[in-house]
């Protein structure tokens, strides 16, 4: 997967994205100040969300339409969306910063008509939020496209992820990423269950990462080891602003952190091979090897006594002891000199 200069594959670093979302609080310069502190912090990309109340739900006050058993409890959909979208006016200005400032711009759209929109910006790459996966019709939209697709887990089932893939492929698009994700907010840790990036890199045959609503910087570090390369986390200038996303949002210190810890991992991680460093080739000098550790005469017999394994390892291998015992020297030799094959008959 390419998105811009970024390059997404098993070798490339994880692409690590700050979601805006909410976090602007409905005001222009702290979207802008965000975005210059998500670079600060480290971020590969900033990531918006493209709706208004009209396109991603409707004005309704049935009780279908009240959110129930999650932070949002007791609101309207109508009434959550109506503060929490960013005013698509505010997306060039947005997009024209990140590029400025070297950050990739991209957005989750929910509708054909933000769809659209996102085009006329020349976007990058598309998202697929979570409980958006379910909309197929949208989703062969945006696969039509032809750029890259990266498609968050969090309300899915085996049978949604493979109607989705299946959406894509339809279109003939197979740049595509899934990313695990647990849709509470905020996502307990316990259910993070990040053994499923491998998973579906294994199952699915793509590019695997994680749209992470857990508090703190564990759960990406561990999706790192996992194969992670793509991580997603809300990120916000200062949770004391507010916004209804701002509780299980990192503020520029936190997502510091939480990307120095990223490629920490990453350098952790290393690669299958058995071929030794400098570092370990010399630490051998500290490991075991056969000494004398008795003086010895000419002729005298090789003993358990007179000889050990012990650090340094500058004499003979130890898994020669067994063969050496009972065999001779064939000089003098003072405690404290490496076994040799020389001086063995």
């Amino acid at each position: 997967m390419q998105i811009k200069n970024f390059k997404i594959d098993n070798e490339s670093p994880v692409f690590i994205i700050a979601e805006l979302s909410a976090n602007h609080n409905g005001n222009l310069t702290t979207a802008l100040k965000t975005v210059r502190a998500a670079k600060r912090a480290g971020a590969d990309c900033i990531k918006l969300q493209t709706y208004t109340a009209d396109t991603i739900t409707i004005d309704s006050r049935k009780d279908d339409f009240l959110i129930k058993g999650t932070i949002w409890d007791g609101r309207n959909l109508h009434d959550l969306y109506k503060e929490a979208y960013t005013p698509w006016e505010w997306h060039k200005e947005i997009f024209d910063l990140a590029e400025k400032e070297g950050l990739i711009c991209f957005s989750s759209p929910f509708d054909a008509t933000s769809v659209d929109f996102l085009e006329s910006l020349d976007t990058p790459a598309y998202k697929i939020a979570s409980f958006e996966i379910t909309d197929i019709p949208l989703i062969e939209l945006i696969a039509s496209k032809g750029k890259p697709v990266i498609i968050s887990t969090g309300i899915a089932s085996e049978e949604d992820i493979k109607l989705a893939l299946d959406a894509c492929y339809r279109m003939g698009n197979t740049d595509i990423a899934l990313l695990k994700c647990t849709s509470s907010y905020p996502a307990p840790i316990e259910e993070a269950n990040m053994v499923m990036i491998k998973d579906f890199a294994d199952r699915f045959g793509v590019i695997t990462g994680l749209s992470d609503h857990t508090m703190g910087a564990t759960v990406p570090i561990v999706a790192t080891c996992f194969g992670a390369k793509i991580i997603e986390k809300h990120f916000i200038l200062d949770r004391s602003i507010g916004g209804p996303d701002a509780s299980f949002s990192m503020n520029e210190q936190e997502f510091t952190e939480m990307v120095k810890a990223v490629r920490e991992a990453e350098s952790a991680i290393g690669k299958v091979t058995y071929d030794l460093t400098d570092k370990q080739i010399k630490g051998k000098d500290f490991s075991r090897s056969l000494y004398f550790v008795e003086n010895v005469a000419e002729g005298d017999l090789i003993t358990t006594e007179n000889v050990r394994s012990i650090r340094p390892g500058f004499g003979l291998h130890p898994k020669y002891l067994s063969a050496i015992l009972g065999k001779h020297v064939n000089k003098a030799l003072e405690k404290g000199t490496r076994v040799s094959f020389d001086d063995i008959y």
